[in-house]
């Protein structure tokens, strides 16, 4: 009786990263190139993380590529970008099966794919990036190819421009490049976690709905409408780049936090200069900005907020703050799930001096949905718990 044909697998998890110097724009659609650089912290993966499984099989014909995500099967046909994400790895491991004709022909099975977050899809909190950071790893594992996270971020930027960071971890860069072809816009560590580990950071869910307009395209608006967008590609990322990895270099948490500030409120003001005007930010988001603005109020940074195009705040801070930024947030926030049971003893001066809340302060308290404390970690993981 003849064997049953082999069914190849590979796991892996992936991490989500929050950019501190934000890529918005493109000036390549179809190849996803970036107008500019960016740069990230890789956040750990036992707090936000995609989880993708590849299969790989010759019994699976003739049925095509399948992908199930978050449980609900997907239309692999209908994603340009994951269909440009699957051509280019199935190149990479025709090329070693033709260089070694002992290989099995992996790039000719049909792919069964299921990936899944332990966080919100499209609410801002950078899934796709994750998503298919997971996904690329995975088949790259699969598939056995020898290629380094920075050859392979070429192609995960085809999937989403943010997750070619996320296939490295602790503090990355995006290099926009300037090939036509994107063969130089990729992903590059700047420093790994081990070098600046006291990182944190808190992320205030406000909202766990789907964003009203999605990233892909507020771009395009902004591109084609934002009058400030010109002066932020030219002026403004290139300067903030340089100072935000020297801070990374000399782990300057003052140089850090306000040029994270000053970058997110640039990013947000492009938005908002479109025509129409993008709305990511809502009054939780603006009250989480008082309110950080407060606990720097004596003219030291202990912390800083960003967003992406979403309205939650990721708000970073140093380990040594922790008991000054999280106690503070805590008291507000006190009846919001997803404290852990160690921060409990943390106190706020302001509720110990009886002070009244202020408006922001009772903004955020009431428009919070959840926290979720991170810090930053490391790069994709392979795992042998399988989703297929």
């Amino acid at each position: 009786m003849a064997s049953s044909p082999t069914i190849y697998r590979s796991s892996t998890t992936a991490p989500v990263n929050i950019a501190v110097v934000k890529y918005w724009g493109k000036r390549d659609t179809v190849l996803n190139l970036p107008t500019n650089s960016s740069l990230s912290v890789t956040l750990s993966q036992g707090d936000l993380r995609a989880h993708t499984t590849a299969t790989c099989s010759e019994s699976y014909s003739p049925q095509p590529d399948s992908l199930v995500l978050n449980g609900q099967p997907e239309d692999i046909q209908a994603s340009k970008r994951t269909l440009a994400c699957l051509l280019s790895l199935r190149s990479l491991r025709a090329k070693l099966e033709s260089a070694d004709s002992s290989l099995p022909k992996l790039s000719s099975y049909p792919l069964r794919i299921a990936s899944k977050n332990n966080f919100p899809t499209a609410a801002g909190l950078a899934s796709s990036a994750a998503g298919f950071a997971a996904l690329v790893r995975a088949i790259a594992d699969l598939y056995e190819l020898p290629h380094t996270p920075e050859q392979l971020s070429l192609i995960a930027r085809q999937g989403s421009g943010s997750a070619c960071r996320s296939l490295m971890g602790g503090y990355v860069a995006w290099r926009a490049g300037i090939q036509e072809d994107g063969s130089d816009s990729m992903a590059q560590e700047v420093a790994p976690a081990s070098h600046w580990p006291e990182m944190r950071a808190l992320i205030l869910v406000v909202s766990a709905e789907k964003k009203a307009i999605s990233s892909t395209a507020g771009m395009q608006v902004t591109v084609k409408t934002s009058d400030l967008f010109k002066s932020r590609v030219e002026q403004t990322v290139p300067k903030h780049m340089t100072l935000m990895e020297q801070a990374i270099r000399e782990r300057d948490f003052q140089l850090f936090a306000e040029v994270t500030m000053r970058d997110s409120n640039s990013f947000h003001a492009v938005c908002r200069d479109s025509w129409p005007p993008i709305d990511y930010l809502n009054d939780v988001s603006l009250a989480a900005c008082r309110v950080v603005e407060a606990i720097n109020g004596d003219g030291k940074y202990y912390c800083a907020y960003t967003f992406d195009a979403g309205p939650n705040p990721v708000i970073y801070y140093l380990e040594g703050a922790a008991a000054k930024v999280e106690g503070t947030l805590r008291v507000l926030l006190h009846h919001v799930e997803g404290w852990p049971p160690s921060h409990a003893g943390f106190t706020q001066p302001l509720a110990e001096s009886g002070k009244e809340l202020t408006k922001a302060e009772r903004t955020l308290a009431a428009g919070i949905s959840r926290v979720i404390c991170s810090r930053v970690g490391g790069a994709p993981e392979r795992t042998s718990e399988h989703l297929l």
